[in-house]
């Protein structure tokens, strides 16, 4: 049975046949970001930085949940673990330096998240989840009480800059073309990986657990892979986050920076690579406007943003944007 990384909008448990519509959507949304530098004030060009971190994190955390079905509470932990290394580096040793930090804060994430799933992968279902909710809760837990995660008199660590890189500190327009690099190449190397033959294991083992351990292949292995993987790419996004916020604080390691992407892939779409973007692009944006409104109110926006997501498009705004695409499109050829 031929399989695809891209998921049919009409049935979303098999190929979609037009991924080539995908790609386009894809470089025209990277050719348009781009421009965003030349033309955005400093603010603007700061807010699509937050938006291509966040949608970083929902497209690593997607490779666990949306493609192997590993629904987890406890990927917050590994964005912010990776964010409090560039912290406690700057904090207790000066260090500015991106090549430094980003190791650093890869390698914690890729430890923990190995050590999660040695622990939480001995479950499945609703256990899994709330496992990797208490392991996250316990990291929130430890970097509230102990003072050496935090600056003096605070719950986190604040008076965090924008890397050196070369020995130059960056501004807002360089970090800006770094995080976009960063998230291309990320894009493009989960793009190769859902396809290649590991990565369609990984959506087998979704769909059908059972039938692929009949096969012979080892499921724990594969599921234990992806979800290391996951926190890698959730790791990265933790350490530009760090970087472009300026604080961390034990609330990035918990259960609200968990809930983040799986929102995020839900409103988009969780069984495609770009889904998680455009979940990304909705939860970022709307944020933006509300909080010019009724900032108060926001968790009460997104809780109402993703009750209507669930009830109204399933399937995910990725997924309905491309029916949408495909009614127009017979409309205009039977014209």
């Amino acid at each position: 049975m031929k399989a695809s990384a891209e998921l049919s909008p009409a049935r979303p448990r098999e190929a979609w046949p037009a991924a080539q519509h995908s790609w386009t959507f894809f470089l025209v949304l990277v050719g348009a970001l781009l421009l965003v530098p030349l033309i955005f004030s400093p603010y603007h060009v700061s807010l699509m930085t937050r938006f291509l971190i966040f949608a970083l994190f929902a497209v690593g955390f997607n490779l666990a949940f949306g493609y192997t079905g590993l629904l987890s509470l406890g990927n917050g932990a590994f964005f912010g673990a990776a964010a409090y290394s560039v912290a406690l580096l700057n904090l207790h040793g000066e260090i500015e330096s991106l090549w430094l930090g980003l190791p650093l804060g890869l390698v914690v994430a890729v430890v923990l998240a190995a050590l999660f799933g040695l622990i939480a992968l001995r479950a499945s279902g609703i256990y899994f989840l709330l496992v990797t909710f208490a392991l996250g809760q316990m990291c929130y837990s430890v970097a509230w009480n102990f003072k050496w995660f935090n600056s003096p008199g605070m719950r986190g660590i604040t008076g965090l800059d924008l890397p050196s890189l070369g020995g130059m500190m960056m501004d807002k327009g360089s970090y800006y073309y770094l995080v976009l690099a960063l998230f291309v190449a990320s894009f493009l190397f989960l793009h190769r990986l859902v396809r290649s033959p590991f990565g369609l294991s990984l959506v087998g083992i979704r769909e059908g657990e059972a039938r692929l351990e009949a096969l012979g292949y080892n499921i724990w292995l594969h599921k234990f892979l992806a979800f290391v993987i996951s926190g890698f790419f959730c790791g990265l996004a933790g350490v530009l986050f760090a970087y472009y916020n300026s604080m961390v604080s034990p609330a990035h390691l918990g259960i609200d920076t968990s809930f983040l992407p799986m929102v995020m892939a839900i409103i988009g779409g969780q069984a495609t690579l770009l889904g998680p973007v455009i979940g990304a692009a909705v939860v970022i944006f709307v944020e933006y406007f509300v909080s010019m409104v009724i900032p108060v109110r926001w968790p009460l926006v997104l809780g109402g943003l993703f009750v209507v997501s669930i009830m109204l498009a399933r399937q995910g705004i990725w997924v309905y944007c491309y029916l949408l695409y495909r009614r127009l499109r017979r409309r205009h050829e039977g014209s």
